[in-house]
């Protein structure tokens, strides 16, 4: 620890902490702009600058680590006159007239910060050159003009997203923001995570779909859960007149630390579909509007004689979407009550079974966390394209990447990670099982297993011919694994997952997988996670939400002589249905969700919904009522009754 003074205040403080931490743990306000918590410290805008006994100069506070003894005030005159200045030279620069300007009002911290300093107005006549603004991007307006040339945008792409898009061209007063080799923002290599949008202090990325739809002083915020996949990122859903603005990244979130992919960001604001307004009763062959009670009486009256019937009876599919207590009521009304043996999900356990299968017979839990990625030497990718998918998963590999993190990619098709791999094993033929095994004796061969394994160096060539390899890649892939410390496996699903354990044990790896829906994880815990077949059932009841059914789901679903469907927007399933019962979106309900590496969060309604649309939970708890059967809101003790792949939070 170091004693510091900071206009007067004794404090102790961390040894390497900044003049900026410091000040602002100990509630010492220092204004900035190129600063943010999430990024490297740059000292690029100077406005904390400060004055320290001893040095000869102001110092830039965000830069600047504190040592024993240290003596730094942060309101003289000298620090105010210099505040003013820099503010005045920035205001001067572009084309700052904030009455123009998107984030004027609030919202902008280049003007909130003249306003703290007392500023009106700056003394120097505006000298710029007018730039065009770039609106090529479907989601991003890049507006040169009132860039401050902070390098928030550059630093955040490349130091929380990996993906090193943005950067600056010219020097000094002349630079300008630019998307690669100077190419329009929408033809670049930008990924549409927006986390450049989030951080830009200005109006010089701003995101075209919540532009002028409101200041955060006049919107409603709520912190919930994005279900797009199994990552669980936690958002800040910003709302006004019950209407979706914008949504960001919640930067105290544990799992993804303020990051979104587009999916998260942007795909939840051009939703277009055909909304359901009120329960569909199938009459004279044509969907007429019913009111709830009409349709549930009519689902109960086709239920009710099929109750007991296993094989026969009703077969019923939920989405992974769903909080857990609608996957855990679905289970308990059409698993335990109607005793269905046809209880699934969207997924069908493709990416839990055979991970909830090994994890039983190993009667314990292997996997560990996100954050292992933070450290790893060297990640194994199996399978699983990051850049499609689980994107946030793939922006903490790829950030590494550049601190000299090992990545290897195992897929047969095109990996969009390949690009950035120190070695890909596209196999031309075999299963993964022989791949796992080509690389444990390639392993074995240069010496470096760290544990045991009945599998001889002398394997390797016919590990190689059956895969299709030469025995070099094998050593080049094993040297890649090897010669860091703390490597992690990432994969899909759980396929050939012994030989996978045995790799990673035998390299002293741990393992992630991805687990598919955002919910995936729970459903397995519930044991739905069989494939969807109708082989005679007489009825089928689809609970889809906001979901989009499979083709294969589709196809089985209108094999049944009665169809329910629960559903948000219309669809092929909602055209067959013989019921249909409008659903509430993932924004409009609330619940908990467990994400891929077993943290149980909860999700908050951001929205209120239409009176017709019901959630899943209610409209379950109605039908239960309809069938004279009681189900229980407690899924707390049912998600702890199976072994987990990995380690389920209380």
């Amino acid at each position: 620890m170091a004693t510091i003074t900071i206009n007067g205040n004794k404090l102790e403080v961390p040894d390497g902490m900044t003049v900026l931490r410091a000040a602002q743990a100990n509630g010492i306000d220092i204004p900035t702009l190129c600063d943010h918590p999430h990024l490297t410290p740059y000292g690029g805008c100077r406005l904390c600058l400060v004055e320290v006994e001893g040095a000869r100069t102001l110092q830039p506070s965000c830069t600047l680590p504190v040592s024993n003894n240290m003596v730094i005030k942060t309101d003289t005159k000298k620090v105010l006159d210099a505040r003013k200045f820099v503010l005045t030279l920035i205001f001067s620069e572009r084309n700052h007239f904030c009455p123009y300007c998107q984030v004027s009002g609030g919202d902008c911290e280049l003007q909130n910060a003249a306003y703290h300093e007392g500023m009106t107005h700056w003394p120097l006549s505006p000298n710029y050159t007018p730039y065009p603004m770039d609106a090529s991007h479907p989601y991003i307006i890049m507006e040169a003009n009132r860039c401050i040339l902070c390098r928030r945008c550059v630093r955040a792409c490349g130091d929380l997203v990996g993906n090193y898009t943005l950067g600056f061209e010219e020097r000094g007063a002349n630079s300008i923001l630019v998307a690669d080799t100077g190419v329009p923002l929408g033809e670049s290599s930008c990924i549409s995570c927006g986390a450049c949008v989030q951080v830009c202090p200005t109006g010089a990325l701003i995101d075209r779909w919540s532009a002028y739809r409101g200041r955060e002083t006049q919107v409603d915020i709520t912190n919930t859960v994005c279900v797009g996949c199994s990552v669980g990122c936690k958002v800040n859903v910003l709302t006004r007149n019950n209407s979706l603005v914008r949504i960001e990244g919640d930067w105290d979130g544990a799992v993804n630390e303020g990051l979104l992919c587009e999916l998260g960001r942007f795909d939840p604001m051009k939703v277009d579909c055909e909304r359901i307004a009120t329960p569909l009763i199938r009459k004279n062959g044509a969907l007429k509007a019913a009111t709830w009670d009409e349709a549930l009486s009519t689902i109960a009256s086709q239920l009710k004689p099929l109750s007991g019937k296993s094989a026969d009876g009703v077969a019923a599919l939920i989405s992974t979407r769903q909080p857990i207590e609608a996957i855990s009521q679905f289970k308990q009304l059409f698993a335990d009550q109607l005793g269905s043996g046809m209880v699934t999900t969207t997924e069908e356990g493709e990416f839990t079974a055979d991970g909830a299968s090994f994890a039983e017979a190993a009667n314990k839990a292997f996997e560990t966390d996100l954050k292992a990625l933070q450290t790893a030497g060297a990640v194994m990718v199996v399978d699983a394209d990051l850049v499609k998918d689980h994107q946030v998963a793939g922006f903490f590999i790829k950030r590494k990447l550049a601190d000299g993190t090992n990545l290897l990619v195992v897929d047969k098709k095109e990996n969009g990670l390949n690009p950035f791999a120190n070695k890909v094993l596209k196999a031309a033929k075999g299963s993964n099982a022989d791949l796992f095994k080509g690389l444990i004796a390639a392993v074995v061969k240069l010496g470096l297993a760290k544990g045991k394994t009945a599998i001889k160096a002398t394997d390797l060539d016919g590990f190689a011919a059956a895969t299709g390899l030469k025995t070099d890649d094998y050593l080049d892939a094993a040297f890649v694994l090897t010669s860091a410390e703390k490597p992690v496996f990432v994969y899909e699903n759980g396929s050939d997952l012994a030989v996978l354990k045995e790799l990673a044990d035998v390299v002293a790896a741990e393992l992630i997988s991805l687990k598919g829906g955002s919910n995936s994880l729970a459903a397995s815990q519930l044991h739905l996670d069989k494939a969807l077949k109708i082989n005679g059932h007489k009825a089928a009841f689809f609970a889809i939400g906001d979901d989009e059914a499979s083709q294969k789901s589709v196809k089985e679903f209108e094999k049944a002589p009665f169809k329910v469907v629960l559903a948000t927007y219309a669809s092929a399933l909602t055209g067959v249905a013989d019921v249909v019962l409008p659903s509430t979106n993932w924004l409009e309900q609330e619940g908990h969700y467990i994400n891929l590496e077993g943290k149980v969060q909860e999700a908050k309604k951001a929205i209120t919904p239409a009176e017709e649309s019901w959630t899943t939970v209610q409209t379950l708890n109605a039908l239960a009522e309809k069938l004279s059967v009681k189900l229980s809101a407690d899924w707390t003790k049912e998600m702890h009754s199976r072994v987990s792949v990995v380690e389920i939070s209380k």
